[in-house]
């Protein structure tokens, strides 16, 4: 059988992927692969999903949302030569905001190919389908849709719901969608993949554990929304029966070494549940740029010719990993002198010349045997959802609304997280234990600022302390790094001018485009169901 790497390659080449658009109510492209002609065999519907895992319509979220929305603008790292980055990190967001933008229109052009998928297998796969390759296909089409909905509802909050894009021929103005029914889309998306994906598939294709995972993970999310003070129990309680499930049952285990997960050699490790599957060479917008606009220096890049916006890792960031936490922060971060034999290894290894990102940087074509590879498209399939995130999803459902847990299962799968990075083990978990240590496992994963999000549901004054705090100490701000004496300095130059965060922070604005396209945007939300 082939890997769904293998098959995403042959599309990429030979199937006609929608392109970006620049609008999430434009029409999935007419050059998308036709159902007339397709959905005929189980086969053909394994192509259609497997081309939702990466190309085009993924490259505007994964370049330009990923990591400036869910670390940028969390206060992990700056550059200070883009304004829409600085915008971020400053929080003085405009709705012309080029990221923001892209953002939106990234996940929108993911739903949009979703929607195509799911209506093609309903209205033209072929009767000799099983019905439950047809379940099949569908939940994990749906289990996409939800993980771009999901970022939709943190993000920006209420957004308009979308299930068939064809319908917006007739009607191309939508209103937003109140965000407690956003995530109950959601959850419904996922509650079917959950019931419709199989235990086991081909490697880097989703299972229902991977849908029990993020499930937990919404649930746990939900559980804060409009419950100043404490969380709702019962979901709290969902989310610890799915993330549990996916602990105790899965039969999945951590990778044993957090520092070689990041490699291209491991791809679709156990511990992936969800990643984006990259092709290496295959071009601009169609694959994983991070590296191009995000590596400390073009010399670990392919054909040298990438690190435009080589973004600098704050002191705040630094300043939570331990003395002892040396794998996770080596594997995520460059400091000033720092050694890595497996970059530029034509050249003889690459040492750091200053503080920078070292997660999503996978080296040259001649560090990864492949020829093809160029700047545009790296063949790391760079993780969503992983293992390490459910086992500490699990752990905060249990502590819920409590100031500190001592519970087994919750030490047993924080401590696991902890063990592999060869960290002490803690006997007692607080909710700002779990906060750093989310932080500082999942850096430059896009996962920070959700959490921070999370958090805003249910402790909103907190929250929003917890950002003018990263101010007060200027923690936000880079720093440099001395190998000789080991000591990080905070940079002495003034700090960007910060807006004090308020509760409104935690909400992107619509993209200023959108609104000239869909007036009813700018109206209050109204219920879907």
């Amino acid at each position: 059988m082939k890997s769904i790497n293998k098959i995403i390659t042959i599309l990429l080449c030979v199937a006609a992927i929608a392109g970006c658009k620049k609008s999430f109510l434009d029409r999935p492209s007419n050059s998308q692969i036709s159902a007339n002609t397709f959905y005929k065999t189980t086969s053909e519907l394994r192509l259609a999903t497997a081309s939702l895992y990466a190309g085009s319509e993924w490259f505007q979220w994964n370049t330009q949302g990923y990591i400036p929305l869910g670390d940028v603008l969390a206060g992990s790292a700056s550059f200070p030569y883009n304004g829409d980055l600085i915008q971020l990190f400053t929080r003085t967001i405009t709705a012309q905001n080029g990221l923001v933008t892209n953002g939106w229109v990234g996940l929108y052009n993911v739903i949009a190919q979703c929607n195509g998928v799911i209506n093609a297998i309903q209205t033209q796969a072929d009767p000799s389908i099983s019905s439950a390759d047809k379940n099949a296909a569908i939940a994990e089409t749906k289990f996409i849709r939800a993980v771009a909905y999901y970022h939709l509802a943190v993000y920006w909050g209420a957004v308009p719901i979308v299930e068939d894009n064809s319908k917006l021929i007739k009607d191309p103005l939508l209103p937003r969608n109140i965000v407690s029914d956003v995530y109950k889309f959601v959850t419904k998306d996922l509650t079917y993949a959950v019931q419709y994906l199989p235990k086991t598939d081909e490697k880097g294709r989703v299972t229902t554990w991977s849908a029990q995972g993020m499930l937990g993970k919404v649930y746990l999310t939900m559980a804060g929304l409009g419950k100043s003070g404490s969380r709702d129990q019962a979901l709290l309680d969902s989310a610890k029966k799915y993330a549990g499930n996916v602990c105790k049952n899965s039969g999945l285990n951590l990778f044993p070494s957090y520092y070689d997960l990041f490699k291209v050699q491991n791809n679709d490790s156990p511990e992936s549940l969800f990643a984006l599957q990259w092709a290496g060479g295959v071009g601009y917008g169609i694959g994983n740029a991070l590296q191009q606009y995000f590596a400390p220096d073009n010399i670990v890049t392919p054909q040298q010719q990438g690190g435009w916006e080589g973004i600098a890792p704050s002191y705040d960031l630094y300043r939570m990993y331990s003395a002892k936490d040396t794998v996770r922060r080596k594997a995520t971060i460059v400091l000033t002198g720092d050694f890595y034999p497996e970059l530029n290894q034509a050249g003889g290894g690459y040492t750091a010349k200053n503080t920078g990102l070292k997660k999503h940087i996978v080296g040259t074509e001649k560090d990864n045997n492949l020829p093809t590879m160029d700047s545009w498209s790296s063949p790391e399939h760079n993780a969503i959802l992983r293992l390490a995130d459910v086992y500490l999803v699990y752990a905060e459902a249990i502590l819920g609304n409590d100031g500190t847990t001592s519970n087994g299962d919750a030490l047993k799968y924080f401590n696991a997280v902890r063990a592999r990075a060869g960290v002490d083990i803690v006997t007692a978990i607080t909710p700002a234990l779990l906060r750093t240590e989310r932080r500082v496992e999942l850096a430059f994963e896009g996962q920070y600022w959700i959490d921070l999000v999370r958090y805003s549901y249910y402790d909103p004054t907190n929250a929003v302390k917890f950002l003018n705090d990263q101010d007060a100490t200027h923690g936000r701000i880079s720093f440099t790094y001395d190998p000789k004496t080991k000591i990080a300095k905070r940079d002495t130059i003034a700090p960007p001018v910060t807006l004090p965060a308020t509760i409104a922070s935690f909400t992107l604005p619509i993209p200023s485009s959108e609104l000239t396209t869909d007036p009813k945007l700018a109206q209050p939300p109204v219920p879907y169901y």
